[in-house]
């Protein structure tokens, strides 16, 4: 091997290792990739900075702010709530059809915009029928990447490879190409699910049941009684200070047998009964030296009933999880001035997966982490309208800008019309995307807020180590070592190599870095036996959007991990057997659609 492949091969390993281990952000890791093969001399500086104009780039933040744009004027949730208003309370039919839903939105809309959509549905679908949501939100996420594979703008890797195969001079896949292999994968996806992954799926409640999701924060809420002594007694709540003094936040206090909500000017009076969210050991020391006296412990089905209790019967106890591109993210809720600006009560958070119901303030906020919060009803028409933040029940379609409906569903459909009679799919989206602004479906600042900017970035940033790949031969390297690997079996061997290759990788990196480093190889290994290339590059483009071995494997399943109150390996469960079908699906149905000579 000569240097220049050794250097791209030491990039790539150390590309992969960052990516893993998350020391860094994909989208941060991606422009060091870029500086590191300026500097190294494996491509130019015109080379490096090409894929921040390329027509994939371009065509995924333009597919963003169509999605935005859908989803700001209510068409997708229109469409979401419609078709699962069809299901009535059967789960078999429930589940067909939010997979069939999600499947659908996938193909016109960005992955994560159709979860978004459908979750807060999903979630009081789910209450209103009591199926726990840990049986309807992995299949929403498998739906939502499959459906992806229908056309071309359904998913980033589609559109990297038609760039991709466009640059290496061959004939890339057109609009509905991908169509019917998508819609194979997607019903393979659809009956697993209905015939054996309902079996695998685990039946917890969400989050929302305090009994369950919640249950270890029982034992960290006592009342206590004000007493005369006390010198609380007579001053305000924020006076007080308890969480930043004492690291105990007050839930709510009740008076004269009626409960009365957190709210920092509400005033203690001697008599009054706090409910006190904290460690015991610190409610204790604090109770014995600020004249409080500890009471005797609640009931559990009363102390459900005092979280769901307030003023008039206006409180609400509900979900709430962090989206994409919020920015919350990597803040803390004491760092946000969290119940202070809003007026509620974060009382837990579930954080990776685990309820976390002591030091809740000062928990660094992630992406789908889901926090349980108590406060008025009246409180949360600020937070349902925050962009940062996603409440776990249906929208009011009150709050969308449903005048605007019929102009987003007629830019679509012109828009799709453009490319399908041979308009440049780049130019056609990116004039889709500008009509949805200039018809005020969504403002430019929201146009802005609908891109997912890491992703954009990190694709801008990995496709110069693919032109780097081409350029040394060490893609074509890379393609005779894995020809060597499976023999002289044929080609059939190397499309089933390919695929495993590919879903390990996208199981532990973006899906979107996975169809950069594995594309180049898929054609380079046609080139080397002499078979036309579309039959590997499409399986590639498929196997990237497998990502369902494990929850960080994609955002989709990221998004649904904390209000399915799901386990890491449930994921694994579900999805090891789901991967292996789909391998027999895309051998059997790739050949005969895309031949080999």
């Amino acid at each position: 091997m000569s240097t220049d492949n050794w250097l791209v091969l030491g990039i790539l390993l150390v590309a992969l290792a960052l990516f893993i281990s998350e020391v860094l952000r994909p989208d941060v890791v991606a422009l060091l990739v870029l500086v590191a093969t300026v500097v190294l001399g494996l491509v130019t500086v015109e080379q490096a900075f090409s894929g921040f104009a390329s027509p994939a780039v371009v065509t995924v933040w333009a597919v963003f702010i169509v999605s935005g744009g859908l989803f700001k004027t209510g068409v997708a949730d229109i469409i979401g709530r419609s078709m699962l208003s069809i299901a009535g309370t059967s789960y078999t039919r429930l589940l067909a059809m939010i997979m069939i839903t999600a499947g659908a939105m996938s193909a016109f809309m960005n992955n994560i915009g159709a979860v978004a959509i459908l979750l807060p549905a999903v979630m009081s679908i789910s209450r209103e029928t009591d199926i726990p949501p840990s049986k309807l939100l992995i299949p929403l996420a498998v739906a939502s990447l499959l459906g992806g594979n229908i056309t071309l703008i359904g998913t980033p890797p589609n559109l990297l490879a038609a760039n991709i195969m466009f640059a290496n001079g061959i004939e890339p896949f057109s609009f509905f190409d991908f169509a019917p292999t998508g819609i194979a994968v997607l019903t393979a996806g659809i009956l697993y699910m209905l015939v054996i992954g309902r079996h695998l799926l685990p039946g917890r409640t969400g989050g929302a049941e305090i009994a369950e999701g919640y249950a270890a924060i029982r034992d960290y809420l006592t009342e206590v009684l004000v007493t005369a002594a006390s010198p609380f007694a007579g001053k305000n709540v924020n006076a007080v200070r308890f969480g930043r003094k004492y690291d105990i936040a007050i839930v709510h206090v009740r008076r004269d047998n009626e409960i009365l909500l957190q709210s920092s000017d509400r005033l203690i009076k001697p008599g009054d009964i706090l409910l006190l969210e904290g460690h015991p050991d610190d409610i204790v020391v604090v109770s014995r030296s600020k004249g409080l006296q500890l009471m005797p412990d609640l009931a559990s089905d009363q102390l459900d009933e005092e979280l769901l209790g307030g003023e008039g019967d206006s409180a609400e106890l509900v979900e709430v999880v962090l989206p994409p591109r919020s920015n919350f993210q990597g803040q803390t809720l004491r760092e946000l001035n969290f119940r202070r600006r809003y007026g509620v009560t974060v009382l837990a958070i579930r954080h990776n997966g685990q309820p976390v119901v002591t030091h809740v303030v000062d928990v660094p906020l992630a992406f789908g982490d889901v926090l349980l919060i108590q406060g008025e009803t009246g409180k949360f028409k600020t937070l349902r309208q925050n962009p940062n933040l996603m409440i776990l029940e249906r929208r009011p379609l009150q709050q969308y800008r449903l005048s605007r409906a019929p102009l987003a569903v007629a830019i679509v459909i012109v828009t799709l019309l453009a490319i399908i009679v041979g308009a440049n799919v780049s130019i056609a989206l990116l004039g889709g995307a500008l009509a949805m602004v200039v018809g005020r479906c969504l403002t430019m600042e929201e146009a802005y807020q609908s891109v997912d900017w890491q992703s954009v970035f990190l694709i801008a940033g990995m496709l110069p180590l693919g032109i780097a790949m081409e350029t040394t031969g060490t893609a074509a390297l890379l393609a005779n070592q894995l020809i060597a690997l499976v023999g002289d079996t044929g080609p059939l061997a190397i499309l089933i190599a390919l695929f495993i290759l590919t879903t390990l990788l996208t199981s532990v990196i973006s899906n979107a870095a996975a169809a950069v480093l594995i594309i180049p190889i898929a054609i380079g290994a046609a080139t080397a036996i002499d078979v036309t290339p579309q039959a590997f590059v499409m399986t590639s483009v498929i196997a990237a959007s497998t990502a369902f071995l494990f929850p960080i494997g994609h955002q989709a399943n990221i998004i649904v991990f904390g209000p399915g109150n799901y386990k890491f390996f449930d994921f694994t469960r579900v999805g090891i057997w789901l991967n292996l079908l789909l391998l027999v699906v895309v051998v059997i149905t790739v050949p005969l659609i895309w031949p080999f000579n």
